[in-house]
Order: C-alpha cells, then sequence, then structure tokens
C-alpha cells in the first residue's frame, strides 16, 4: 500500500516514484506538470518544501482519518494539498450505487455553490476589462428587471434582499419541471421575476441574506455584457486557459454528451432524479473533478485569472452589521481568525452532491471533498486542518454550506 510505501521510504524516493508514472487512486504527492502553480525549478526544491512541511507524517494521518470516513459511508473524491504540493488523494466508491461502477480521480461531480466562486470571477473578469462596474445597476443589464436599487455588487455579496428562485418559481412550473414547455433556466426566472415581482425580504443592502437568485442574474449578466453563453464564456476564459480539461457548465447539450459523471445519491444510496431547477446556471452547475479545482486553487495565488488585488477584494468580507469571524465576500466565504489569518471556501449542496472547497492562503493550504452520497463528513474539516496546519482551537473552524 502507498501509506505503507510512504512510511518506509525517504521524500525523495517517493517524488522519484511518482515521476516515473506511478498514478494511483490514494495518496499522491504534486502533480505538477498537470497544475497551473508559479513552478518549483528543481527537485530539490521540491524536497525541501515537502521535508519542511513533514509531508510523510502528514499523509500518513490523512489515510487514517479518511479510513474511518469510509467505514461511515463517505462516497466520492478527495484532495488534500499544502504549498502547491498534494498530500492526499483518493477516489473511493460508486459513480452509481445500482452500477457499483468505481468513481475515478478524474470523475466529475456538480460542485452546487461551490460554483459561486466561478461566476464572481467572471464578473471581475469582465469589471477588469473595463465592460462592466460592480456600482452598476442590474436594471442595465437585464431589461425590464423591477428592482431599480440593486448593483452588481449586492448580487456578489448577497445583500439584495431578493428572495430565492428555488421557490418563487415552483408555482409556476408544471409537472415535468418545465416553464410554459421550456425549460426551467435562467431565463425563465428572470421572466418570471420580471412578470410577477415576487417580494423582497429586505431592502436593498439593508442586510446579508444568502440567495441563489443573486448569482443567476450575474450568469445573466456575464451574457449580456460579453455576448456569450455562460457557458462558452466560462470554457474560453477560464476553463481552457486553466486546463480544466474535465470542468464544464451544465446545459442541455452538456446532458448528452458521454462523460464520466459522478450521480448524485440520497442518504440511504438511491440516485437522486429530482431535476427540479438544474438547468438554471451560475449559482450551480459547474460539473469539475478534484485534478481541475486544484489548478484553479493554485491559479489564485497567480495573476492568470484575475489581478492579486481584484481577489483581495473578492475575499474582503462585506456583511458587518453582524459581529463575527464568519461573512461573505464576492463570491466566497470567509472565515477570519485575525492577524492576517482567514480562510476562503465555498462549500455546495444540490440533488445528493456535498462539495467543500476550502482555501487557507495564509498557509496555502487545499482541501477539496467531492461526494456523491448525502454525507456530511464532506462537510467536516478541522481534524483535517488539525493535521495540515493550524485549525486555531476555534468553534467556527466547520465551516457554513
Amino acid at each position: 500500500m502507498l501509506r505503507e510505501f510512504l512510511v518506509k521510504t525517504s521524500i525523495f524516493s517517493f517524488i522519484v516514484f511518482l515521476a516515473i508514472g506511478f498514478s494511483s487512486c490514494g495518496n499522491i504527492a504534486s502533480e505538477a506538470k498537470s497544475v497551473y502553480v508559479a513552478p518549483i525549478v528543481n527537485q530539490d526544491s521540491i524536497d525541501a518544501v515537502l521535508k519542511e512541511i513533514d509531508a510523510v507524517t502528514k499523509t500518513k494521518k490523512l489515510e487514517e482519518i479518511y479510513q474511518k470516513r469510509i467505514q461511515f459511508g463517505f462516497n466520492g473524491c478527495v484532495l488534500i494539498a499544502q504549498r502547491g504540493q498534494v498530500l492526499y488523494k483518493k477516489a473511493v466508491g460508486y459513480t452509481s450505487f445500482k452500477t457499483k461502477q468505481p468513481l475515478q480521480i478524474n470523475t466529475a461531480f456538480q460542485l452546487a455553490s461551490a460554483s459561486k466562486p466561478f461566476t464572481a470571477v467572471a464578473i471581475l473578469m469582465l469589471m477588469e476589462r473595463g465592460k462592466l462596474n460592480l456600482s452598476d445597476k442590474v436594471n442595465q443589464y437585464i431589461q425590464g428587471f423591477p428592482y431599480p436599487d440593486i448593483t452588481i455588487q449586492m448580487l456578489l455579496s448577497h445583500r439584495s434582499g431578493l428572495n430565492n428562485y428555488v421557490y418563487f418559481g415552483e408555482p409556476f412550473c408544471t409537472d415535468d419541471k418545465c416553464y410554459k414547455g421550456k425549460p426551467y433556466d435562467n431565463d425563465a426566472v428572470i421572466e418570471i421575476i420580471n412578470e410577477s415581482k415576487p417580494a423582497t425580504y429586505c431592502p436593498p443592502n439593508k442586510k446579508f441574506g444568502y440567495c441563489n437568485t443573486n448569482y443567476i442574474l450575474l450568469a445573466s449578466i456575464v451574457e449580456k455584457v460579453s455576448g456569450l453563453k455562460f457557458a462558452d464564456f466560462m470554457r474560453k476564459n477560464i476553463f481552457v486557459p486553466l486546463q480544466m480539461n474535465n470542468t464544464w457548465i451544465h446545459t442541455s447539450v452538456s446532458k448528452t454528451l458521454e462523460r464520466n459523471i459522478a450521480l448524485g445519491h440520497t442518504i440511504m444510496g438511491k440516485i437522486d432524479d429530482n431535476t427540479y431547477a438544474d438547468e438554471v446556471v451560475g449559482d450551480k452547475g459547474v460539473y469539475s473533478t478534484i485534478d481541475d479545482l486544484f489548478k484553479w486553487d493554485q491559479a489564485l495565488y497567480s495573476d492568470k485569472i484575475l489581478k492579486q488585488e481584484t481577489l483581495e477584494k473578492a475575499f474582503t468580507g462585506y456583511s458587518n452589521e453582524h459581529r463575527g469571524s464568519r461573512n461573505y465576500g464576492l463570491g466566497w466565504r470567509i472565515l477570519n481568525h485575525g492577524h492576517g489569518k482567514k480562510d476562503v471556501y465555498h462549500n455546495g449542496w444540490w440533488h445528493g452532491y456535498n462539495i467543500t472547497f476550502f482555501r487557507r492562503p495564509s498557509d496555502e493550504i487545499t482541501v477539496i471533498i467531492l461526494s456523491n452520497k448525502n454525507n456530511k463528513s464532506a462537510y467536516l474539516i478541522s481534524d483535517i486542518l488539525a493535521v495540515v496546519g493550524k485549525d486555531y482551537n476555534d468553534s467556527d473552524t466547520e465551516i457554513d454550506m
């Protein structure tokens, strides 16, 4: 087993072993050739980093954590890294409990709300290119939008006061989950908003209120400004540049393609066949793998996608009416530990998928957990952080959905 190999073998030998082609679904070190990072120029530097972070010991402890979670029903893929080096990577369980097809490292999962940072980055890209301002009113881009005081920044930071389309749209959808005989998609949601003017729960910018409607509007703004379909914009501007070859936005077309996809399951292991609102994207809808998400994570340390000053704005909390360490930036949840230490992350849940995408930039720690069977262990990371870095002995370490 690789865990035994790690214990018995020097770090240098471990890296050489990987370099000659080992590709197990178990614990592995960095796959630098497939990941966008500021490159470490030589093997000695890699060895020094692995020794400094005590990679062998951490990998062994992470394996022990996940062996216990597997016993309690974890089904999915996980990747844990520090300073650009993968400490632990594993695929366990099935894409479908019915067919018993095994999960693979390159199996794609619906990211649910962990898709929101991608949508936010698309908007911030357009801002950097001078195509829009965050202070712009939404009705500048969406004709007939009935709430004149809501801005793009309010959508990004969940301060619009809008209600959730998942709920106000349901009465307008037929039994086959369609709206007026068409897919219940972003255009349908906007039509319902413009025609029925759903009540808001508070005035714009009054307070934080997490709401999926904000992000479907942002995806539609990306389309209006760029002239591209949202899926095409994301592919051209993010997925292709980062070589995220197994990542895409769900569309009715992508659904027909042959894909290596993990199907979402209930806690009892039954396929979650609820398709209501699956065609709505921006708030969800990204499919990706742990390796592709690690490329995404590493790119956020560079200027490859956005300038660092823009990312700093994204990683700043804008909802300060309630005191506490938790906040929300521009597409990211934030857990602020003080003294410049903060976590930026986003979780997700949708139709049988449980997702964690967690970053601690100060320590360059990454935790990516993709599960396709309802299981709360996908969100439990304090024990992982206690191994990889420092958990700050903080009761807030466990992260929000």
